[in-house]
């Protein structure tokens, strides 16, 4: 490792300089639609991989837009990044896009930051801090599979649902108090959850699977099929009302 940038450092510099040169791609205005997007995510990948071949060499890697060689699972530290979550949005000009860098320890997310550079800002587990206060009555669900489960357990709490883009839009919008929760189900992958759960477990929000199960990562199968961030307080109210949901339903 370097001396110079120790891993808190160097986490929250990744986000802060991928979202800068997406928002550079993205102002230059040359490109529109989905050839944009693949050269956010293409350029944005590159920069990660050389920042980390450089500070980083002998950790392991898992991204969204490199092929997974599984040499990470033999490696006690591994950066699992996604370069550009929420392409869709970001080719499209909308704000709920973000970067996602996390550095994994034997499973743990350690470090992590999310930057929504639309927004300016950078969200590191090393400082940020849940907003306490009343609840805002809304829960953050995704913007193209909203998933049922969700909807019943608004109904049922009295809360309104909000879809957002970008899985780490949805939790720092729950950590900065706009949203009490996030419920996602129907499929994520390892890279779409690591850095928004370091983040939120480190600012004090509950992160863990809709059955209550502890979200671990760099596993050998990356797929992740639900996961629930919402505030401490409001954690066992709404696994209780997956749990009914399930039994009812047979799934989420």
């Amino acid at each position: 490792m370097t001396a110079q940038l120790d891993d808190a450092r160097l986490t929250h510099l990744l986000a802060q300089g991928t979202g800068e040169i997406l928002k550079g791609v993205r102002n230059v205005g040359a490109l529109r639609g989905r050839n944009l997007g693949d050269a956010g995510d293409e350029l944005a990948q590159n920069w990660i991989a050389r920042v980390l071949g450089q500070h980083r060499p002998d950790d392991g890697f898992l991204s969204e837009e490199m092929a997974d060689t599984l040499e990470r699972l033999d490696k006690d530290r591994v950066w699992i990044i996604d370069p550009l979550d929420g392409t869709k949005e970001f080719a499209t000009g909308r704000q709920d896009w973000a970067v996602h860098i996390a550095l994994v320890e034997k499973g743990i997310p350690t470090h992590a930051a999310v930057a929504l550079p639309d927004l300016g800002v950078v969200f590191s587990s090393a400082e940020s801090r849940a907003v306490k206060g009343p609840y805002a009555k809304k829960l953050a669900i995704s913007h193209n599979r909203p998933p049922q489960v969700a909807l019943h357990i608004a109904e049922k709490l009295g809360f309104e649902t909000a879809a957002i883009g970008s899985a780490g839009a949805k939790a720092m919008h729950v950590l900065l108090g706009d949203y009490d929760a996030y419920i996602h189900a129907g499929g994520q992958y390892e890279w779409d959850s690591a850095a928004p759960v370091g983040v939120a477990k480190a600012a004090g929000l509950h992160c863990s699977r809709l059955d209550g199960t502890e979200l671990t990562y760099n596993n050998r199968d990356t797929y992740m099929p639900d996961i629930l961030i919402c505030r401490p307080e409001l954690a066992e109210e709404i696994l209780s009302m997956a749990a009914a949901f399930r039994a009812a339903n047979g799934r989420y």
